[in-house]
């Protein structure tokens, strides 16, 4: 006979089943087209229900469990599964990832938004010069090249300022439906049903997350997808992926860890948490990936650099979201992945060393100006030494060409004794210019006339000083010691011209051979003396017709070559031709022979070095 208490207890059994019964949509109708847990929805009738499963599960481990108890938890588990796929459904459109791309704290971090510029930009000389169409061929050892005429690099200028920790955690759903979405989760686990409470869960969260991904522009591409892109599509991808990346770790993956926390409360969270993310995660590195196996070439280094530090930036974040051991897979691929990108950086460092020094162009550039491979270069290393903080930490190695002292004109020369103490990022960016130093006088060697092999050294390793100068990152890695040195070399290479040009010309203006003497009397040959004018007038000539279509670009260096030009000839001829004017007055045709004033002279050294395409009228004495 049942006892009051077992009497009761049956009540409320019954109670409760019918409750559940009522809400089982395979027999009502009414139970198929309404929800319990809804928006504004009756929330006695949400206590009514969960209360009635718990009242279910606790007759659960009772031996004499009837079918029809184990039939009512099966509907109740049933209907509670469609409830959570419900609820997480309706909360899925809530998240707006295009607001969070504007946010400053997420959009940028150490470095800038790329901007994009030209390797021949330059501000350090004044020239406008024709030869800049000329192009220079870097090739690398993959057959890859970097045409300086027409490629251009990415550039990011960061700021010294490093982002901290910026993990944003944002409402994924509503904190009304996080409590209803725990009180389901805890019943359906209570009940045994965990796995198909993941599963709902899991494949909700995945579709939302799928959405996100989408609306963040983060599309699935195979490491042959990305490797077929151009370059330049690669790089705003590159831009994209940042941005996104910030946000996909800071707010979608934090947020979604700590819903799972607030959910599952220390049950299945872990195992929930990747169950949504992994998949994601992966497809989120991925490009990456294909970045930093890609074939290599100069103008990448940058975009390379740009990834190498945003997975930087982001790897303190994603250590204390993939905290566990079920997530370590997603925190090692990032970081194999920031190792890679590592590498890539050294090596395009490398290939681009040996790439200056192999460039082959050999046709003369007209005047003996900046020469393309030498605007491509020093702008390049600018660019570098933006990226010095990164690069100093990765490059740890000293350049692969052995730097010592060799007389063999077919290997570059150098002698680091001087140079001990700089870091091997330093040591990279000299040796770079070193070789390209070398490439530089081979290159000299293929113009016919001696004294513009001297100006375009001269006009280029010049060059090379002011944008090192013109640099405070670029002057703080190379240093006074090498800047010295580079400023020898221009400098000797203005004596040599002036040496190869003016000794000739000066020469003629000398006493020597010009008297005579003799029993009877002693004077000047004036058949001498006029030869000695002629002379000096056609070579001045020809100096004059052909120095003037030279070209010196930088105002300050053409300038300082006139006056020392001037210095050693006005003097010169003014001391000639004071000395001897009169005895070629007094001949015949004087002015065959006396066709420039001093003046003539100083005016007509202002057109030395214009770059005229051609000589200017050279005026003469009236």
């Amino acid at each position: 006979m049942a006892t009051p208490e077992t009497r009761g207890v049956d009540s409320d059994l019954e109670t409760a089943e019918k409750i559940i019964l009522r809400w089982d949509s395979t027999t009502s109708e009414e139970a198929k087209e309404n929800l319990i847990f809804q928006s504004g929805g009756d929330r006695e009738e949400v206590d009514r229900y969960l209360k009635a499963v718990d009242e279910v599960q606790r007759h659960i481990s009772s031996i004499s469990i009837s079918d029809e108890v184990k039939a009512t938890i099966q509907i109740a588990m049933a209907r509670l599964e469609d409830e959570l796929r419900n609820i997480l459904i309706s909360q899925t459109s809530t998240f707006e990832p295009d607001s969070l791309l504007l946010d400053s704290s997420l959009s940028s971090s150490s470095f800038a938004s790329s901007s994009r510029t030209e390797l021949e930009d330059d501000t350090c000389d004044d020239g406008n010069e024709e030869e800049e169409q000329q192009q220079v061929d870097l090739v690398l050892p993959d057959g890859s090249g970097s045409d300086s005429g027409s490629r251009r690099l990415s550039r990011s200028r960061r700021s010294n300022s490093k982002s901290t920790s910026s993990i944003r955690e944002i409402d994924l759903v509503t904190p009304e439906a996080v409590s209803d979405l725990r009180s389901i989760a805890q019943r359906m686990i209570g009940a045994g049903y965990s796995r198909e409470c993941v599963q709902v869960y899991g494949n909700v969260r995945k579709s939302a997350m799928e959405m996100i991904f989408k609306q963040l522009g983060i599309v699935k591409l195979g490491i042959g997808d990305v490797q077929r892109l151009d370059w330049e599509a690669v790089e705003v991808k590159i831009r994209r992926w940042i941005r996104a990346a910030k946000v996909c770790v800071r707010v979608v993956f934090a947020s979604e860890k700590r819903l799972c926390e607030q959910i599952f409360e220390g049950t299945m969270e872990e195992t929930c948490f990747m169950e949504i993310v992994k998949t994601s995660a992966l497809q989120l590195f991925n490009f990456p990936e294909a970045i930093s196996i890609s074939r290599r070439s100069p103008e990448k280094l940058f975009k390379i650099l740009d990834l190498h530090d945003a997975i930087t930036d982001l790897l303190p974040d994603m250590e204390e979201i993939f905290d566990s051991s079920s997530s370590e897979s997603i925190l090692v691929q990032a970081t194999e992945i920031q190792s890679r990108l590592a590498e890539a950086a050294r090596g395009i460092l490398t290939e681009f060393e040996n790439a200056v020094f192999r460039e082959p162009s050999v046709v003369p550039v007209p005047g003996g100006t900046i020469h393309p491979l030498t605007r491509y270069v020093m702008n390049y290393l600018n660019l570098i030494s933006d990226y010095r903080e990164t690069l100093i930490d990765l490059v740890m190695t000293k350049p692969c060409r052995g730097l010592k002292c060799t007389n063999d004109r077919n290997d570059p020369d150098m002698d680091i004794s001087e140079l001990e103490g700089i870091s091997p990022l330093a040591l990279h960016m000299i040796w770079t210019m070193v070789m390209l130093q070398f490439n530089l006088e081979e290159k000299s060697l293929h113009y016919r006339d001696e004294p513009l092999s001297h100006i375009f050294v001269m006009n280029n390793v010049h060059y090379i000083v002011q944008k090192v100068k013109s640099s405070p990152e670029l002057m703080e890695l190379i240093g006074d010691k090498y800047l010295r040195k580079l400023t020898g070399i221009f400098r000797q290479a203005a004596t040599k011209y002036q040496r190869a040009t003016w000794v000739r010309v000066l020469n003629s203006l000398r006493d020597e051979g010009l008297h005579v003497s003799g029993s009877f009397s002693s004077g000047v040959s004036k058949s001498a003396l006029r030869e000695r004018f002629k002379a000096f007038n056609t070579m001045f000539e020809e100096v004059h017709r052909i120095q003037s279509t030279w070209s010196v670009p930088d105002t300050q260096l053409r300038e300082e070559l006139r006056i020392s030009l001037s210095e050693h000839l006005i003097p010169a001829y003014r001391s000639f031709l004071g000395r001897f004017r009169g005895h070629i007055e007094s001949g015949r045709h004087p002015e065959n022979y006396l066709k420039y004033s001093v003046e003539n002279l100083e005016t007509a050294v202002l057109d030395f070095f214009e770059g005229y395409t051609t000589a200017p009228h050279l005026r003469r004495s009236q």
